[in-house]
């Protein structure tokens, strides 16, 4: 808190001692989500860009080791959670917890550059009183990401959250998602257990840590198994025992088989297939039809906190992510 009037967000980085010249700008765009570089560039007019304890200006060339610290002010308003008459779809609500099919593109809570719209802007209009989680977040037991869709658990007081967010931490909930995924995958099925971290080159991203750096990384767990393979895209069943920031992402792209059209990972590239202009065409297409990664939350167990009851949620695949299977099972059979 700089002043009574306005909040900001602060981030500080160390660079990479491999890292070649390039304008700080452009450097942080890499490493704060949602931040454009009208607003870096705004901020560093501000006096908000420091380098070794000194302000920078934008065109100011990052070298290795560098220390930077940068803090983007919030807008006015938006320091506070605000109600939004947000359609939610409702699986389950009773009066302990609420299950949720989230849409692809809503974020679940709010964050830089994405103030409103979220699916606690619209949880805290239709119920009042929701409990605060670790992170000061009404409800949420656990996130999904932007763009995967399906289902979440959200409690509605103090013994769910603890209840519930127990349940996730002792890895006695079942979460289960649909991938797809670039490549043949040749096991039937297997697990992916090591350790997941941020990705020191591009902080938006987490990978697979190497022994010799699993300090600070957490323990990752995916069990996956081949629901189908067709030519060169593979659906999978992918089991979670941890929930880490990207898990089903991260491990699949260490396997070789990047999710379909997951930009963050390099997923939204051609990475198999032929190099006719005909079957580029088609994947664009199925681009087009999904536009995001292919996951989807599908279906969700735990305990009830008062009843003490095991209970079982499952969903649909959404029409974006159906019409794409359809369009590769097509193209697999000509």
């Amino acid at each position: 808190m700089e002043n009574n009037s306005s909040l900001f967000e602060h981030f500080s980085f160390r660079v990479d001692k491999g890292q070649t010249p390039l304008r700080i700008d452009k450097y942080l765009m890499n490493f704060v989500e949602n931040a454009t570089r009208t607003k870096i560039q705004a901020a560093a007019k501000n006096g908000s860009i420091e380098v070794n304890g000194n302000v920078v200006k934008s065109n100011y060339k990052v070298k290795p080791l560098d220390e930077i610290k940068v803090k983007f002010e919030y807008p006015p308003h938006e320091n506070l959670l605000v109600a939004e008459n947000i359609v939610l779809d409702i699986v389950y609500e009773d009066d302990d917890l609420v299950v949720i099919n989230k849409p692809a593109g809503m974020v679940v809570h709010p964050g830089h550059g994405n103030y409103s719209g979220t699916l606690i802007n619209g949880l805290i209009y239709h119920f009042e009183n929701l409990p605060k989680n670790s992170s000061n977040r009404p409800g949420l037991v656990h996130r999904l990401d932007k763009d995967t869709s399906g289902l979440l658990v959200v409690a509605k007081n103090d013994n769910s959250m603890v209840h519930l967010s127990n349940q996730f931490a002792n890895k006695t909930s079942k979460r289960e998602y649909i991938a797809m995924v670039w490549g043949n995958v040749n096991d039937d099925s297997g697990k992916i257990d090591n350790y997941i971290g941020r990705n020191p080159k591009n902080r938006l991203q987490n990978i697979v840590l190497d022994e010799d750096s699993i300090v600070g990384g957490k323990r990752a767990i995916t069990n996956y198994e081949v629901i189908s393979r067709m030519n060169y895209v593979s659906l999978v069943k992918c089991t979670l025992e941890t929930g880490r920031t990207h898990q089903i992402r991260v491990h699949m792209k260490h396997i070789g088989h990047t999710l379909f059209n997951d930009e963050r990972y390099g997923g939204d590239l051609i990475l198999k297939g032929t190099t006719f202009t005909k079957y580029k065409q088609f994947v664009d297409n199925c681009f087009k039809l999904l536009p995001r990664q292919a996951l989807h939350a599908k279906t969700l167990g735990f305990t009830h906190p008062a009843s003490g009851k095991f209970m079982e949620f499952d969903s649909d695949l959404p029409l974006d992510f159906k019409s794409c299977i359809e369009k590769w099972e097509n193209y697999s059979r000509i």
